[in-house]
């Protein structure tokens, strides 16, 4: 017995230095593959920079419901006319005070570190871009390229969040900031920002939409994805209507798909009705000072005539802030009669104007300045120029050699505030768009509040100020757009 123990024992520590040589081998052997396992492991227990991300994760693990969408009524009711006939010319008796006008010296500010050339350093950013005259980058956190919407559903939200999430993306954030207010972008300028990286880093859509996502959410925005065919739609909060844009309600908040800005419907998606937290902010598209974009300089020059005179009025202008405004989807028309023209263009504009107006009486300055925009531009609706509604700032109207209605109120308008300082509304009927100002003139006129606007049709071909079209005379208008004085 005792010689079976000590063989007992002898067999089992043999079998134990066997044992542990082939957990040692396979130890080795394994070795990248166990390291591997550890780092998962490590991973899928690793605490977001951010607290709220792991409430929101798991949020976005919920089940997703059905929302409807919805599609804004176009800005006009009736189709605004193809030809306007012009109105038969006469002058009219000087009143007011003599004219002279006078145009302060706009310094344009210069941006904060502004990007315009390429230096070494940022050469060797992970993406470079041309952004509106500016060649800007970015580095990309690695598990940001990593990232990758997969499954086609739900899941892959959330692992593409989660992934996002865990990156160093702080620095990224920051440095969207900082080039923001270096450029002074508004929100559009930003969200044409945030496109743009996305992009750039993804060439799969999707992906890049749930990149936008992301950084929106960590700027303040308030946004939203769904899942329409097993593809990400993104979708931008706005207190004020976005027309002839997709919209889904979610409460009493309007979620707009911008992204798919005039085209139709799609209909109904899958999504989560929680705000990512603290992010509420909504995308405003007013235009309130100009982007600071690099200098591309472009000259043109407008003719006319009035009572058999010839004018021509030569202006400089920015390609780039073409190029911005171009992208705009169709805001509100406060957005548009409160936007400014370039400092450039306005000085341009204005010199040339003074050498026309100046010792004028204030009712024949103010008729110069109303045939200038009726005769300098042909008549064209947007349906046929662009293909859809585009109300146009005052800067594009100066660009485009057509515009319609709208396009050349918000241009009067400017003008009109700018240079005699009178008080002034856009008036706004079912097909048509005209303006009016609160100076003391006969004609016909409009009433806003208390106060009487004398009619001024920068459409109406040859009409001076005080004649409205026969077809308006008797209509009350739809409404009226307040133009902000400075």
């Amino acid at each position: 017995m005792q010689h079976n123990k000590v063989g007992e024992v002898k067999l089992f520590k043999q079998l134990g230095h066997f044992s542990l040589a082939l957990i040692l081998c396979i130890s080795t052997l394994n070795a990248g593959s166990f390291e591997d396992f550890k780092r998962s492991q490590s991973e899928s227990f690793t605490k977001f920079q951010d607290e709220r991300d792991n409430t929101f994760n798991t949020y976005l693990q919920e089940q997703f419901k059905a929302y409807s969408a919805h599609s804004e009524m176009p800005l006009y009711e009736k189709p605004k006319p193809k030809n306007i006939t012009p109105a038969m010319q006469k002058q009219t008796k000087p009143v007011g005070p003599k004219i002279s006008i006078k145009i302060a010296e706009v310094i344009k500010p210069t941006p904060i570190d502004k990007p315009v050339e390429v230096k070494e350093a940022e050469q060797k950013k992970d993406i470079n871009f041309d952004f509106y005259g500016s060649n800007i980058g970015f580095n990309i956190p690695h598990k940001i390229k990593q990232a990758n919407f997969y499954p086609q559903n739900q899941k892959g939200i959330s692992n593409f969040f989660s992934s996002a999430a865990s990156s160093e993306y702080s620095y990224l954030i920051q440095d969207i900031k900082q080039v923001s207010k270096s450029m002074n972008l508004n929100d559009w300028g930003v969200y044409q920002l945030v496109l743009q990286i996305s992009n750039k880093v993804y060439k799969n859509q999707d992906n890049s939409r749930l990149l936008s996502w992301f950084i929106f959410n960590k700027l303040g925005y308030a946004v939203k994805v769904g899942l329409v065919k097993k593809h990400v739609v993104l979708m931008h909060y706005s207190k004020k209507t976005i027309y002839s844009t997709p919209n889904y309600s979610f409460d009493d908040k309007k979620y707009y798909v911008i992204a798919d800005y005039a085209k139709e419907s799609t209909k109904r998606l899958f999504s989560y009705k929680q705000d990512y937290p603290g992010s509420t902010k909504p995308l405003d598209l007013s235009l309130k000072t100009l982007p600071l974009f690099a200098s591309d300089i472009d000259r043109k020059t407008l003719k006319f005539t009035q009572f058999g005179n010839s004018y021509s009025i030569a202006y400089e202008y920015n390609k780039n802030l073409i190029e911005f405004m171009a992208t705009y989807p169709q805001a509100d028309y406060e957005t548009f009669f409160n936007a400014p023209l370039d400092s450039m263009t306005y000085q341009s504009i204005a010199s040339a104007l003074k050498k026309e107006i100046d010792g004028k009486k204030a009712s024949e300055a103010m008729n110069f300045v109303l045939s200038f925009v009726q005769k300098s531009f042909k008549y064209e609706v947007d349906n046929i120029q662009f293909g859809r509604e585009k109300v146009m700032f005052a800067q594009e109207t100066l660009y485009y050699d057509k515009s319609d209605c709208e396009d050349r109120a918000v241009l009067y308008a400017y003008l009109i505030k700018e240079l005699f300082h009178v008080p002034v509304v856009g008036v706004k009927y079912k097909d048509h768009m005209a303006t009016a100002l609160y100076v003391p003139m006969e004609g016909d006129s409009v009433k806003k509040g208390r106060r009487k606007f004398v009619i001024a049709d920068p459409t109406y071909m040859n009409a001076s100020i005080g004649m409205s079209m026969s077809k308006y005379k008797a209509i009350k208008p739809e409404s009226y757009i307040v133009v902000k004085s400075n």
